[in-house]
């Protein structure tokens, strides 16, 4: 994928490239053998990522799924039954990773009904939580993926971390977006991950290393996760070049604003769309997501990437842009204008839905900031 091609990518925040610092960095870096423990680069991005989630230890993996993966596994001794993993119905963990976690982990899990906020139903979870069987592990996603990106704030968590502990259960911080929930909070990352006994830390979303990701906890709660890495086939040996732009990744935290500032704009433009439904968020990130009158979700999609713009269709009937750093203002006017235009051709096959109708595609100047078309691009 070419810079260009990203440019008008708002499929994930995974599509961000690594820029030429980051491939220095790959190219020079102090490398050992972490399979040993001795890889120096390693060694001091898990240092830094400890301090910075507030943790005594860190577990560098290639992805954040291998480190979900881990996270109950690790939550128990060995020798126990595999414990009992709830997670909200609509998080990355429930959604996308239940089948392998069932496949490679033996472990079932149990979808819980989430609030508007993404935040597990206190109730519904109580209820699993007080059904007998094997410990749990409760699984908490911030930011909330299908509630459009929104940020939980520590006291959620805490509220949620409080139910867990009183039932003997684990508590797991899918964070594979916590920076981006902490950046739309103004806290630092420490703060949300506090509450939880393990925190997942991605590294290769809107950080945009190429690859990464990072599982946080007690000492003796990483020492187990490191050996069953190992048994899982998910060790590398000199990962030093992988970690070397996770290092740089971690210094950029505070370039996610832009991205959300870019993210508020696109959603401004498309709710100027006339019938476009969009889902908003009360702590709103780097995700947006739209529903176009008289059009499916696939549909949608299909016909945005006839213009270029690249979107990805949920189960919700909405399509998810996410905002990155290859994006900039007049990336997002463009998406906006085609989003218009696929609106506008739905409304004339399907008239009778009920929706109000665009009559014509928003001009650049209808909606768009101060930027002008050939100014730099991001705010």
């Amino acid at each position: 994928m070419t810079p260009a091609a990203a440019h008008l990518d708002f499929r994930s925040d995974t599509r961000t490239l690594p820029d030429a610092r980051m491939r220095r960095a790959m190219a020079t870096a102090a490398v050992g053998d972490d399979v040993y423990g001795d890889d120096p680069t390693v060694t001091l991005l898990q240092e830094r990522a400890a301090r910075l989630l507030g943790t005594e230890d860190a577990l560098f993996t290639p992805t954040a799924t291998l480190a979900n993966l881990l996270a109950p596994l690790a939550a128990a001794a060995p020798g126990t039954p595999a414990p009992r993993l709830l997670a909200g119905a609509g998080s990355h963990m429930a959604f996308l990773e239940a089948d392998g976690l069932r496949r490679f982990a033996g472990l079932e899990l149990l979808p819980v009904v989430q609030q508007p906020d993404g935040l597990p139903d206190p109730d519904a979870l109580t209820a699993l939580l007080s059904a007998p069987g094997a410990p749990a592990v409760v699984c908490l996603e911030n930011t909330s993926m299908m509630c459009a990106g929104n940020a939980l704030d520590a006291a959620a968590t805490r509220t949620l971390a409080a139910l867990a502990h009183r039932h003997g259960a684990h508590l797991h911080l899918d964070g594979a977006r916590l920076a981006n929930a902490a950046t739309a909070l103004h806290v630092p990352p420490a703060e949300l991950a506090a509450p939880a006994d393990s925190i997942t830390f991605s590294l290769s979303k809107g950080l945009g290393a190429p690859a990464g990701a990072l599982l946080a906890g007690t000492r003796p709660y990483i020492a187990r996760a490191r050996t069953l890495r190992a048994q899982l086939g998910g060790a590398l040996h000199q990962a030093g070049v992988l970690a070397a732009p996770g290092l740089l990744a971690l210094d950029r935290l505070d370039d996610l604003a832009a991205d959300h500032t870019l993210a508020a704009r696109l959603a401004a433009g498309l709710a100027a769309v006339p019938g476009t439904r969009l889902l908003h968020a009360p702590h709103p990130t780097n995700i947006v997501m739209a529903r176009p009158a008289g059009l499916s979700a696939p549909e949608c999609a299909r016909r945005l990437a006839g213009h270029g713009v690249h979107v990805l269709p949920l189960p919700n009937g909405h399509v998810r842009f996410v905002t990155h750093r290859a994006h900039d203002m007049i990336g997002v006017r463009r998406a906006v204008r085609a989003f218009a235009a696929v609106a506008a051709t739905a409304a004339v096959s399907c008239p009778d839905t009920g929706e109000d109708t665009p009559k014509t595609a928003p001009s650049d100047d209808s909606w768009r900031t101060d930027e002008q078309e050939g100014a730099a691009a991001r705010p």
